[in-house]
C-alpha cells in the first residue's frame, strides 16, 4: 500500500507537489581538465563537445560515455523552457545529489554554488530566468581526489583497490523543478510521539509573511479514514503545532502504528491559504513508532527488536551509485525482504529518497550511515560535519530509519582509539546529531573503538563457528577492553567504558561463492553445500550469543571487484533465497 500521492519517479516522496517537471534525459556535456571554462565563458557561450544522459555520471556506461579516469571539472548545459503562464510564481531548481561542489549559471549569470556528494540542494532561480521563453542552465561541477572530501567506497587513486570502487563525479541524481507561490511551504519536521499519541509538526513557510493573510491547515489521514484537521495564522516563518491523535475510527492501535510487521503509515496534506485561495498544497506522510534503549536491548515501540540487518552498498553494474530505476530499488527491497532480513545497513552512502520511501512503506528497517573521509584535518572536520548534518535534517521524516551511523571503523579518524581531537570530533557529531534528533540511536564508530555511542558494535568475519563461540564466551573481556575481539581492534577508544549498550554484530559473514575473480573475506567456497554451511553454522553462533541482540551481514550484492554477496551484480541469487530465510528466521 503506497501512500495517497505516491508518484511514481517523484524523486522527493516526503515532500511532494502534484506538478514538476523532471529535467532527466539528454544534456549538453564537457570536460575541463584544465580548469580553463570560466575564463573561456562557458557559462555564457557552452564548450562542452560531448552528451550525458543525466543522471548518470560520465564514469558509468548508462551516461551514454562510460570514461573511469578522474575528470576534475567538468560541465553540464542544457536548454529550460519557462512558460509564459509561470509568470508570477518562483521558479525552484532542484538537484538531489551532485558530487562534489555544484555552481550554477542561469542564462550567464551566476545564481550560486553547493558543496556536498550527498545531500540535496536546490536554487531559486526567478531573478534569473525568462518566462515564456528558453533559458540556458550551466552547472560545473568540481571533484577531486582529496582524502577531506566525504568519499564513502569511492576511490582516491587511479585503479580500484580493496573495497573501493570507481569514483562518482558530478549529477548523480534527479534534477528537476517545481513552480510555487511566492509564499509556500519550505520544509516541515515531522516527530511522532508514540506514547502520546501524538505528532508535532514544525513548519518552515517561506515569503512576504507581514502583508498576506496566511493560514496553514494541516490534514492528517490513516488508510483513507480522516484523523485530524488543524489550522493555524502564519505570521512568522517559524511555526510548530501538536496534533492529538487519539482516535477511535481505525480500530485496534497495532493498526495504527509503523512496524516492519505493521508498516502502517498516516498521510499527511500541508494547505496554505492566502484568504480563501489555496496557493500551496504538499503531501506527506509518517510512521507512528518509538525508537529506544533499555537494558541492553534495542526497543521498537516498546518491546524489544531482534535486528536481521544486510549490508547494502548500493552499486549497479551499468549505473554504479545511481539506481538505474525505482523499480531496481523496490527489487532490491523485495530481496531483502524474501531472504528474512528486517533491515539493512546503507553502507557508506546516502540513498536515493525513493528507498527510503519504498521501506517506509514495506517496513524495512534502515540504518543510514554518512559517507567517509580518510585523512583527519581541519578540512575534513568542517566538510564532513556540515554534509552530515545537511543530511540527518533531510532524511529525519522517515519512520523507517532507526538508527544514524555517522562514522565506520575508524575511516577518517584513524588514530581514534588514542587521539583525543578525533575522539572529540566524533563526541561532537554524536552531540550534534542528537541536538537535531533525540529520538533515535547514533552509533559513534561502527564496528570498533567507539567513543559516546548508543549501541555497541562489533565487527568480525571470522569463519566457523566454533571460533567464533570460542571469541565470544566472555562478555566483560570484550566490553571492558581487556582483549581485543577480533585479533586486532578494541571495542572502545581509550578513556572510554561499556555502559550496558545494546551489543549488535555490525558486519560479519562477506564469504565469496561461484567466483573466478575479485575477494571475499577468507577463504572462498567452492560449493553450494560448503557456503550453505558456513552461512549457517556462524549465523547459528550469533544467535547463540545471549548478549548479542542483533546482526548484520555482508552483504546483499557483489560490487565490482568484491565479490562476497548473496546475489550478483546484476541481482542474480548465488544459492536459493528460501534457504537464506530459513537460517535468518530460525
Amino acid at each position: 500500500m503506497t501512500t495517497k500521492m505516491y508518484i511514481k519517479d517523484y524523486p522527493r516522496p516526503q515532500f511532494v507537489r502534484e506538478n514538476w517537471t523532471s529535467l532527466n534525459g539528454a544534456w549538453r556535456f564537457g570536460f575541463d581538465d584544465a580548469n580553463e571554462g570560466e575564463r573561456a565563458g562557458w557559462p555564457s557561450q557552452f564548450g562542452g563537445d560531448r552528451t550525458i544522459t543525466v543522471p548518470f555520471t560520465y564514469e558509468t556506461k548508462a551516461s551514454g560515455i562510460g570514461e573511469t579516469a578522474h575528470h576534475p571539472n567538468v560541465w553540464y548545459n542544457r536548454a529550460l523552457e519557462i512558460p509564459a503562464e509561470a509568470a508570477g510564481k518562483r521558479v525552484l531548481l532542484h538537484f538531489q545529489a551532485v558530487d562534489y561542489i555544484a555552481k550554477l549559471w542561469v542564462n550567464g549569470s551566476y545564481v550560486g554554488s553547493h558543496q556536498g556528494g550527498y545531500a540535496a540542494f536546490s536554487f531559486d532561480i526567478t531573478p534569473y530566468i525568462g518566462f515564456g521563453a528558453d533559458n540556458q542552465v550551466t552547472l560545473k561541477v568540481e571533484d577531486s581526489l582529496d582524502a577531506t572530501q566525504p568519499r564513502g567506497k569511492q576511490r582516491w587513486v587511479q585503479d580500484n583497490f580493496e573495497c573501493f570502487y570507481v569514483q562518482t563525479t558530478g549529477i548523480w541524481q534527479t534534477v528537476w523543478m517545481e513552480f510555487v507561490d511566492p509564499a509556500h511551504v519550505d520544509a516541515v519536521k515531522i516527530t511522532p510521539d508514540f506514547d502520546a499519541r501524538s505528532v508535532r509538526f514544525e513548519y518552515q513557510v517561506k515569503g512576504d509573511l507581514n502583508a498576506a493573510d496566511l493560514r496553514l491547515e494541516t490534514i492528517v489521514s490513516l488508510k483513507g479514514n480522516p484523523v485530524k484537521k488543524a489550522s493555524l495564522s502564519i505570521d512568522r516563518p517559524w511555526l510548530q503545532l501538536d496534533v492529538d491523535l487519539v482516535h477511535e475510527a481505525n480500530g485496534p492501535w497495532k493498526h495504527c502504528h509503523w512496524s516492519p510487521a505493521h508498516p502502517n503509515l498516516y498521510d499527511v496534506e500541508f494547505v496554505l491559504y492566502r484568504g480563501d485561495e489555496r496557493i500551496d498544497h504538499v503531501y506527506s506522510y509518517f510512521g507512528m513508532r518509538k525508537i529506544s534503549i533499555e537494558k541492553g536491548k534495542v526497543l521498537l515501540n516498546n518491546a524489544p527488536i531482534y535486528q536481521r540487518l544486510i549490508l547494502d552498498q548500493g552499486y549497479w553494474p551499468e549505473s554504479h551509485l545511481t539506481p538505474p530505476s525505482e523499480e531496481a530499488l523496490i527489487a532490491d527491497i523485495d530481496h531483502i525482504l524474501a531472504m528474512g532480513y528486517n533491515g539493512v545497513r546503507k553502507h557508506m552512502k546516502v540513498e536515493d529518497a525513493r528507498f527510503l520511501y519504498w521501506c517506509d512503506v514495506k517496513g524495512v528497517l534502515v540504518w543510514s550511515e554518512m559517507a567517509a573521509t580518510f585523512e583527519f584535518n581541519d578540512n575534513a572536520v568542517q566538510k564532513f560535519t556540515n554534509e552530515w548534518m545537511e543530511i540527518v535534517r533531510q532524511q529525519y521524516n522517515h519512520p523507517s530509519i532507526v538508527t544514524w551511523v555517522p562514522f565506520n571503523e575508524s575511516w577518517g579518524v584513524m588514530n581514534i582509539r588514542h587521539d583525543i581531537r578525533q575522539q572529540q570530533f566524533t563526541e561532537s557529531v554524536y552531540h550534534l546529531t542528537k541536538a537535531f534528533d533525540p529520538h533515535r540511536p547514533v552509533i559513534t564508530n561502527d564496528g570498533w573503538e567507539h567513543t559516546v555511542s548508543d549501541i555497541l558494535t562489533l565487527h568480525d568475519y571470522v569463519e566457523k563457528k566454533d571460533e567464533f563461540l570460542k571469541r565470544y564466551a566472555n562478555k566483560d573481556e570484550i566490553t571492558g577492553n581487556e582483549k581485543s575481539f577480533n585479533h586486532w581492534k578494541y571495542a572502545y577508544a581509550v578513556g572510554y567504558r561499556y555502559g550496558g549498550q545494546p551489543i549488535i554484530v555490525s558486519e560479519f559473514g562477506g564469504i565469496a561463492f561461484k567466483s573466478e575473480s575479485g575477494w571475499g573475506y577468507g577463504n572462498q567456497e567452492a560449493s553450494e553445500e560448503a557456503f550453505i554451511a558456513r552461512f549457517r553454522g556462524i549465523h547459528e553462533a550469533i544467535k547463540a550469543t545471549d548478549y548479542i541482540v542483533g546482526y548484520c551481514y555482508t552483504q546483499i550484492t557483489d560490487v565490482q571487484q568484491e565479490v562476497n554477496g548473496l546475489l550478483t551484480e546484476d541481482r542474480k541469487p548465488k544459492v536459493p533465497l528460501e534457504l537464506i530465510r530459513e537460517i535468518n528466521l530460525s
